[in-house]
């Protein structure tokens, strides 16, 4: 399959299929069933629901309603710390990241320098370029059904089809996030729309997608710390 390197806030919007509250016992009973299931236990809830909160308050920006991305701002920015609280982050320089090729960064990206904060935001099944076009739009239609929140039905079809789908994850820099999310709040009080949109555009930029057994290497559950590829 092919993917445009260049990202999105539209795209970003498919890749904020994860666990909100309300189904998240669901997905944790499902989810064990395939491949899928390790890596997306590790999603960042407040993360995701940050994301979801930036795309609303583009969207509205991107309508000249300034005061309805108000809130989403604010809520994106309290979602964005109760992260930075949480277990699902880990440290590492992006040097040291072993990014998906199915998701390159997008050609705006400027790699970091330093030791960074990285936050898993959200993720998407991955068909492979050997699988049937059955099969790749059976992985389309569970990607859908996880954007919908039907994490279920979404299991079902991979499990009809028999699709060993890969399982990547977008992982946000949280300090860059929040720098972003700050500067377009701001820029929205200061009814200043342009610059707003300017800020949050640099989002999607700075994602790095890698794979789930490199989350699960990462992440501080498993007591590993991520290294560099020997590759």
């Amino acid at each position: 399959m092919r993917f445009k390197a260049k990202l999105s806030l539209a795209t970003l919007a498919i890749l904020t299929a994860a666990p909100m509250t309300t189904y998240a016992s669901s997905v944790h009973t499902k989810w064990e069933q395939f491949k899928a299931g390790r890596a997306f236990h590790h999603l960042s809830e407040d993360g995701q629901h940050a994301l979801v909160d930036i795309i609303q308050a583009r969207k509205a920006l991107a309508a000249g309603n300034t005061e309805a991305a108000i809130p989403f701002l604010y809520d994106a920015q309290k979602r964005l710390v109760a992260a930075s609280k949480a277990a699902t982050k880990f440290d590492a320089a992006e040097n040291q990241l072993q990014p998906a090729p199915q998701r390159p960064v997008s050609p705006s990206h400027t790699p970091l320098t330093g030791t960074t904060t990285w936050v898993p935001v959200g993720g998407e099944f991955i068909a492979t370029e050997t699988f049937s076009p059955e099969k790749k739009a059976a992985v389309a239609t569970a990607n859908g059904q996880l954007n919908a929140g039907q994490p279920d039905k979404a299991a079902q079809t991979l499990q009809l089809v028999g699709a060993d789908a890969d399982f990547i994850i977008a992982l946000a820099p949280l300090a860059q996030t929040q720098g972003a999310v700050n500067r377009a709040t701001v820029f929205t009080e200061g009814k200043q729309t342009a610059e707003a949109i300017a800020a949050l555009d640099q989002i999607p930029d700075s994602l790095v997608f890698v794979s789930e057994n490199f989350a699960e290497s990462a992440l501080p559950q498993s007591g590993k710390t991520p290294t560099k590829s020997s590759h």
